[in-house]
């Protein structure tokens, strides 16, 4: 079978919602080509090997990358993507140069080409994720280790926002809390949630895709009996009170349902928000404020920021 890659030159702002896009379009795997990656320093003490090549990062910009097969439909697919992508514009998100280029790869090319991007990553004191194909020895007892298999979820867990927000869960959850995931895509947050101490996550997704995920991916770590995966709209009709709230989505949803989050909340509970573009901050934050949340903590990654709000 012959595959097509599609890539996009665009923003770090815009990688979340377009790479949703090509999820709902078919694609079973995302690559993010950011330039700001040639420039990290990494540890190495686990063994990783990084060989990234700058011939393959854009000057600006990023680069998001996705696979389809190539079928009779691919044309028509290429074109809602494209036309999926332009609407952004209307959600005032900045898609950048939005230049759209598609390429053919074999099977046996494609099959394997993408797993060099994921290794082995330590994203918090505690927690480290690995694809599922990596043989990783924990390096401390209390280590915790999320698999993840790439090519069902919604990207590998390191992203700077899912590192921010489980990074923030590590230092604000409680043993036994019950925990809301909104927007949980792979299920990375839930499933870290509960290995740090939860008693229960009921996790939320509009997109069908992103719930199976969640649920394939609550097995592979053991946790499936504490993890509730479901279709829904953000928290509407959610009927359950929770200790902890976590939601790595766009500002312009997390302003959505900031009032929906406090009555959900306890007194005391925390709502950990993540997926800010820094332009966006101060957005999300005013509207926390007005909805009577207190403003605890705000932490920023590259172009990225988390906010942690407490309930009084």
């Amino acid at each position: 079978m012959k595959w097509s890659e599609i890539c996009i030159h665009t923003t770090n702002e815009a990688i979340e919602p377009i790479s949703n896009i090509l999820h709902e379009a078919g694609a079973s795997g995302v690559v993010i080509e950011d330039p700001l990656d040639l420039m990290k320093e990494r540890d190495t003490f686990m063994g990783e090997i990084y060989e990234l090549n700058p011939d393959d990062y854009p000057a600006e910009g990023v680069y998001v990358k996705a696979y389809l097969p190539v079928n009779s439909f691919l044309g028509e697919t290429v074109e809602e993507i494209k036309q999926a992508i332009t609407n952004l514009i209307e959600f005032d998100i900045n898609i950048g140069h939005n230049h759209v280029t598609i390429s053919e790869l074999n099977e046996e090319d494609w099959a394997t080409a993408w797993k060099k991007y994921y290794k082995p990553v330590k994203i918090s004191e505690k927690v480290t994720i690995i694809p599922t194909w990596e043989e990783y020895e924990p390096v401390s007892s209390d280590e915790i280790i999320i698999e993840l298999d790439p090519g069902m979820a919604f990207g590998t867990g390191t992203h700077p926002t899912t590192v921010l927000s489980i990074q923030a869960i590590e230092q604000y959850i409680e043993e036994n809390d019950l925990v809301l995931d909104v927007g949980a895509g792979s299920g990375v947050l839930s499933i870290a949630s509960v290995l740090l101490g939860a008693k229960y996550v009921h996790a939320f997704d509009l997109d069908d895709i992103a719930v199976k995920s969640t649920t394939i991916n609550a097995k592979l770590n053991k946790v499936e009996g504490q993890i509730e995966s479901k279709q829904n709209n953000l928290l509407q009709g959610v009927d359950v009170e929770a200790d902890l709230i976590v939601s790595n989505i766009l500002a312009e949803i997390i302003v959505q349902f900031t009032d929906d989050a406090f009555n959900k909340l306890k007194s005391g509970g925390y709502f950990i928000t993540s997926g800010i573009i820094k332009n966006k901050r101060q957005l999300v934050k005013d509207q926390l404020i007005e909805t009577g949340f207190e403003i605890v903590e705000t932490n920023v990654m590259e172009d990225w920021t988390s906010i942690i709000a407490r309930k009084p």
